[in-house]
């Protein structure tokens, strides 16, 4: 069933009050619009990428080298969705760059913007579409905070798990239902 705005009501899933400009670790879910299939297909339970997929692979790895204070952990791309841990330091360590700037961190809604205002333009500009919407709107967010600079035992492995065995999980349903 195609994604129809007038029966299917979003809620976010993101806790209400929490402050997403902390440092941490969060667990992020973005879906792409109208749900569509557009980044590859599952094939013998591993996920394989088309061109879109791939861009949206190295659009997620850019956050990591952009921004010093961005660590990226374990992701996945799905046919039409991303599931991916980012954490956020205040020590200014965790992404690539050679030479550190200073620069105001942004809170995971910026960094999540960012990433998909370059990934849509790399795909747009591929297909010849210019404007054309790629992600739905907003994000899902599960926060953890991240205490001494780790991340709890418990959750890394049960989120690091849902996102190593997605493509498992997701089978032979060609749409996801987040709530």
């Amino acid at each position: 069933m195609k994604f129809d705005p007038k029966i299917h009501h979003r809620r976010s899933i993101r806790l209400k009050g929490y402050d997403y400009s902390l440092a941490g670790a969060y667990f992020v879910t973005i879906v792409a619009w109208q749900r569509e299939m557009l980044f590859g297909e599952i094939i013998n339970e591993e996920m394989e990428l088309n061109e879109l997929g791939q861009i949206v692979s190295e659009k997620w790895k850019w956050l990591g080298t952009q921004y010093e204070y961005v660590e990226l952990g374990i992701w996945v791309v799905m046919p039409n969705h991303f599931h991916g841990i980012l954490v956020i330091h205040d020590d200014g360590r965790g992404g690539s760059r050679s030479a550190p700037t200073p620069m105001k961190r942004r809170p995971l809604g910026g960094l999540i913007g960012a990433f998909k205002t370059v990934s849509t333009k790399q795909i747009n500009l591929l297909q010849n579409t210019e404007g054309q919407i790629v992600w739905q709107r907003n994000y899902g967010a599960c926060p953890e905070p991240v205490e001494g600079n780790t991340l709890s035992v418990t959750n890394a492995k049960w989120t690091g798990s849902r996102v190593t065995l997605n493509p498992i999980r997701y089978g032979g349903r060609m749409t996801m239902k987040i709530q």
